[in-house]
């Protein structure tokens, strides 16, 4: 059959989604890159935020109506089933953690539903372009109040190492430039098989091997990046690894941070952000807050602003608290839509001036620079070894290059070859 894949949401989804389509691959099934081409539609959804679900759900109806045989994967699937069923009542469902029945699904002649697969799935083993996102684990180990991703990927599974060594030989075999390892939570790798094999042990192996590659790890939490934050530090030594840190702090008030159910203080947080800076002179730590959140009055809201230009954060995904289902954040009293609304404008205001101020600092210097995507307007996106982007023009993709740094924005660089 013919398929096309629509996919939404973090770097775990399209993981996801590459791993569905090798199995496809497999059974000799042929991926297609337009939806009028397909015999079979997989969407690949993601439900984090509540304007993400509303466009899911717009999207679903779109799709139902194709008259193609369409299946509903990923986050919505596995958190609100019922909701996703009455979208699309003739429609197949696979959840974020049964990804392994795809072929089953895609083959099948009835409308099949797998919510919890027990068959593990394999690593994909195809990419796109110069980036290969490769998961090594699924599922996380906190119980954060606001989130409903932990309803739709219930429990927590660590790709062994082995395989994930074998499929990066693979990737870098096929002209991967660069190697994403992913994952709800990248520093629980390994805790649901003993806790033997952690995260830096998975990135010392990959850094091993041999080839022109980078290495940038996705996510960690504070909490669980404090458990093995010196052997982190010393696997980020490796010059294959991009230095760079993912780590979400979410608010810069306790009082808040209680209320979501995360497991460190804002102390504990400066404290990790202190250890990298310490032991890398050029280093990118980017972060994820949440602006208003139940229980943030205007003083934690202060306090997060505070926190920003306290840490100067590389980069910064702010949103807007917006209610789930079946959260506990949800069932609290709620901050006002309009208060929201304006703490999140002045958030976004005061990380654009920062991240603007921080950006200007590169100006003049001479970095390396990895080519890597198409931009805009035939220019080329570089990444500095601390994975700031970078606009090129008359670079070869995959391609090193010297760069001076002539201009800034808030979000990139831009960079003239020497």
């Amino acid at each position: 059959m013919k398929v096309y894949f629509e996919t939404y949401g973090c770097a775990l989804n399209k993981g996801d989604t590459y791993s569905m389509m090798s199995l496809l691959r497999e059974r000799n099934h042929e991926i297609v890159e337009t939806l009028e081409g397909a015999d079979v539609v997989v969407i690949n959804t993601c439900a984090v935020r509540m304007e993400t679900e509303e466009k899911m759900k717009k999207r679903i109806r779109e799709l139902s109506k194709t008259g193609k045989k369409l299946v509903i994967a990923g986050c919505l699937t596995g958190a609100q089933p019922g909701l996703v069923s009455s979208l699309s009542p003739s429609s197949s469902m696979i959840g974020p953690q049964s990804i392994s029945d795809i072929v089953k699904v895609v083959e099948s002649n009835e409308r099949v539903i797998s919510l919890d697969s027990k068959t593990p799935s394999i690593l994909p083993r195809v990419f796109d372009g110069l980036i290969s996102v490769i998961p090594i684990e699924d599922g996380c180990a906190g119980n954060c109040n606001f989130c409903i991703t932990k309803l739709a990927r219930r429990n927590l599974r660590s790709y062994p190492l082995r395989n994930i060594v074998e499929t990066v030989k693979r990737m870098i075999s096929q002209g991967a430039k660069e190697i994403e390892l992913t994952g709800q939570d990248t520093a629980v790798y390994g805790l649901d098989m003993g806790g033997k094999v952690t995260l830096p042990d998975v990135v010392k192996e990959v850094a091993s091997l041999e080839g022109d590659f980078m290495i940038r790890v996705g996510m960690m939490t504070p909490e669980m990046a404090m458990r093995h934050l010196d052997s982190i530090l010393e696997a980020w030594e490796n010059p294959k690894v991009y230095k760079f840190f993912h780590i979400p702090v979410q608010s810069g008030n306790d009082k808040v941070l209680r209320e979501m159910n995360r497991k460190y203080t804002v102390d504990e947080f400066r404290a990790i952000v202190k250890e990298i800076r310490k032991k890398f002179r050029l280093v990118n730590i980017t972060t994820d807050i949440i602006v208003g959140h139940p229980g943030e009055d205007d003083s934690a809201f202060e306090d997060t602003l505070n926190l920003m230009k306290e840490l100067r954060f590389e980069r910064i995904h702010i949103a807007m608290y917006s209610i789930r289902p079946n959260t506990r954040s949800s069932m609290l009293a709620q901050v006002p839509g309009p208060i929201k609304k304006e703490r999140l404008k002045r958030a976004v205001s005061l990380y654009e001036e920062l991240s603007r101020e921080v950006h200007k600092e590169y100006l003049g210097r001479q970095m390396r620079v990895l080519a890597l995507e198409r931009g805009k307007d035939d220019t080329i996106i570089g990444r500095t070894i601390n994975y700031i982007p970078v606009i090129l023009s008359d670079a070869v993709l995959g391609n090193w290059y010297d760069v001076k740094i002539v201009d800034s924005s808030f979000f990139d660089l831009r960079g003239e070859i020497v």
